[in-house]
């Protein structure tokens, strides 16, 4: 699939992905805070292959190959708030997990032109290191999380070798500190007040995963986060190798592939988002979606 380039980055230091110019609101124009610019922001990878990124992949009797996984979170902004979806992992966690950072989440942020301490809220899709590394660069943010994975990794399964090693504890304790705090939102017992942004419970990864979408100036778009790492996962039906639940998992990716008729489902952890979205100068900002 082809795409235009992205509009050129304000000159500055920091190269930044523009947002895109908006009509002032008058008695006729439509209300559009519920309509969001999307992007996803690529900030490490990790080179495997197949056979270890999928869950007992000779069954399917294919040569193994290389595989690029990149990391992301994401973005979804428009004039009344910006929220980011999902934190990433820190660099001392990168070079314990032997992950690849190319850039710092806090640089990161500053390439899509986003100030932490304008954010509104911050989505947590589930409790994987590479989720939730960063949440305290977000102080005065409202923290969204799905209530079953909340109480899944705060509770007494969660401290079970299978499950613990996917998670780093102290960063779990700062979610547990939002909570404290009276910032943490878990739905969809609480209404986390975000117009044109629903949340899907998509288990099967993770106990309680929870899958993002925001309604655009085109098709919704649904950020599948780890319900879906690749692209493949999805379209064949072809579970990752860490699971919570493989029936669960199946279902959701049966789910994702039906919603992809009608919405932008973007993978978690796919290189290919990098060729099938437009980026900025440096390679780190994609626009999935304008407002």
């Amino acid at each position: 699939m082809t795409h235009r380039p992205p509009d050129a980055p304000h000159t500055s230091d920091a190269p930044r992905t523009p947002r895109t110019p908006r009509t002032p609101r008058t008695p006729d124009t439509p209300d559009t805070s519920d309509t969001y610019e999307v992007l996803a922001v690529r900030y490490g990878e990790w080179h495997t292959d197949k056979g270890t990124a999928y869950h007992s992949f000779d069954v399917y009797g294919e040569q193994n190959e290389p595989l690029r996984i990149d990391y992301f979170f994401w973005v979804l902004r428009n004039e009344a708030r910006t929220v980011v979806v999902d934190t990433g992992f820190r660099p001392d966690v990168a070079a314990r997990r032997q992950r690849t950072l190319l850039t710092p989440v806090p640089r990161a942020l500053e390439l899509a032109g986003v100030e932490p301490e304008r954010v509104s809220h911050v989505v947590l899709t589930h409790f994987h290191y590479d989720h939730i590394g960063n949440v305290d660069l977000f102080p005065g943010a409202r923290i969204v999380a799905g209530g079953r994975e909340y109480r899944f990794w705060t509770g007494a399964t969660a401290q079970q070798p299978l499950f613990r090693n996917a998670v780093e504890a102290d960063e779990v304790d700062v979610v547990r500190g939002c909570e404290a705090d009276g910032r943490l939102i878990l739905v969809p017992d609480q209404d986390p007040g975000l117009p044109g942004i629903t949340f899907h419970e998509v288990t099967g990864h993770t106990p309680g995963q929870i899958v993002v979408e925001a309604r655009t100036s085109g098709r919704p778009v649904v950020l599948a986060s780890d319900a879906s790492h690749l692209y493949e996962e999805f379209e064949k039906e072809r579970p990752f190798h860490i699971a919570s639940s493989l029936p669960d998992m199946y279902e959701g990716l049966r789910w994702l592939r039906t919603r992809s008729e009608d919405a932008v489902v973007v993978p978690g952890h796919d290189a290919l988002v990098t060729e099938r979205f437009p980026a900025d100068e440096t390679g780190t900002v994609l626009r999935l979606a304008r407002a």
